[in-house]
């Protein structure tokens, strides 16, 4: 029997490759990329025009000239952004308006992942720029400065050496996010460069603040308007100061297609608007097999089994791709620390997002860990594999006949739009 290949990117931060991945030439097999998965990469022209039209703000030069001390925010390993992309043009302007290199800083905004090292920086902020400028990750757990209580009671602690500087500006990312609608905006601040007790506050106290501590039915995936966890995030970047925020949207190889800059609440809903055009992804229901494959955030992958499981029929079979050789990150807030151990967040042996629905799920990694925090379902029922020549066996074992097959290069941030009931 003949083969048919479909390929899927993966490894961003590793090589930046394609994925081919291989079905029987008669299965039904269809590829669903994001509507801007070939939008064109912004070119040096686009970003210095970006950076030159804010939005409710000054430019970064006009801000720089009465002002001594730049910081400057990053968003993670966890986020596709390349700040490297943007950064000559940030710094000519704060150069030419009276910022000179030994006057600018860069912190990474973890919130409460991790801390990252000097590869990491490298790879979001290039040889250079790590060799000439001092680069710091953000510490949850102090060095904060206490700013008071958000209207919702959340306690504003934020980076010290963020609040010693009097220029702030950050940059992100925008893409749909399970909790706030979509990321970038505030939420480089809150959980960014917050302390834990504010993260915790704001992740448990206000965005748990549905019926029976449930999440508050304003919050969940594209909810922008009127979402209570939006509000406080950005009440409490007003309290930071934030100057100016800089937000990508990306196509589907994380290359920049739009750029939102300005005030952090106008920049943010005006790029939610481009947003929801590039990321949403015609698609049909009910299909026997869903391949979600991580690209964008294959150390959080729990992430791609939303649109997976919006679309597989009862009874079907998703593969998770997560070719991540640091594997799942790590969070203070939802993470898994022992066997029955985790944090705040954190929800049990399959978590928040079990998937009662599914008949099999697969997770296809050649990087395997024997109890990783993904919370999709209990470790002891999850098929691990490492080869996609495995995948496809235990497939074809599951699925007789010739099964529908949906495959999502970017499932991470893919959403669906007004599904149908067949191909």
């Amino acid at each position: 029997m003949g083969m048919k290949t479909v390929e899927v990117p993966t490894l961003l931060w590793y090589g930046d490759k394609k994925l081919p991945l291989k079905f029987p030439s008669d299965w039904d097999v269809h590829l669903y990329p994001m509507n801007g998965d070939e939008l064109p990469s912004l070119d040096g022209e686009g970003i210095r025009s970006a950076l030159q039209t804010p939005i409710g703000t000054k430019t970064i030069g006009r801000l720089a000239r009465d002002r001594e001390e730049a910081a400057i925010v990053i968003d993670d390993m966890t986020r596709p952004t390349r700040p490297y992309l943007l950064l000559p043009y940030i710094i000519e302007e704060l150069n030419s308006n009276g910022i000179s290199d030994d006057h600018i800083r860069f912190i990474m905004a973890l919130g409460a992942h991790g801390a990252q090292n000097r590869m990491d920086f490298v790879k979001k902020l290039g040889e250079e720029i790590v060799e000439e400028f001092p680069v710091w990750n953000h510490n949850v757990t102090g060095n904060v400065e206490y700013l008071g209580e958000t209207s919702h009671g959340t306690p504003v602690e934020i980076n010290g050496e963020f609040m010693s500087c009097d220029l702030r500006i950050a940059i992100g990312g925008i893409v749909p996010h399970p909790m706030a609608g979509f990321g970038g905006g505030a939420k480089i601040i809150v959980p960014g460069i917050s302390s834990l007790r504010t993260i915790n506050y704001n992740h448990v106290d206000v965005y748990l603040s549905g019926p029976n501590r449930t999440p508050h039915p304003t919050t969940g995936w594209g909810k922008t308007e009127g979402n209570i966890l939006i509000e406080d995030n950005e009440e409490i970047a007003r309290m930071s100061g934030l100057d100016i925020k800089i937000d990508v949207i990306f196509n589907g190889r994380a290359q920049p297609v739009g750029l939102s800059v300005g005030d952090v609440a106008a920049e943010y809903r005006e790029g939610v608007k481009l947003g929801r055009k590039v990321y949403a992804t015609e698609t049909p229901e009910g299909f026997d097999i869903v391949v979600a494959n991580n690209y964008f955030k294959s150390n959080e992958a729990s992430l791609a089994t939303a649109i997976a499981v919006e679309t597989v029929r009862e009874g079907g079979t998703v593969v998770l791709i997560s070719i991540a050789p640091d594997g799942q990150m790590s969070h203070y807030n939802a993470g898994k620390w022992g066997k029955n151990l985790g944090g705040p967040l954190y929800q049990g042996r399959g978590g928040a997002r079990a998937i009662p629905k599914l008949g099999k799920l697969i997770v296809y990694s050649p990087y395997k860990q024997r109890d990783p925090c993904l919370p999709i379902g209990d470790p002891e029922g999850t098929i691990w594999l490492k080869d996609w020549v495995e995948v496809l066996e235990e497939l074809k074992n599951s699925h007789q006949g010739k099964p529908r097959v949906a495959v999502y290069p970017n499932a991470e941030v893919q959403r669906p739009v007004r599904p149908s009931k067949s191909p």
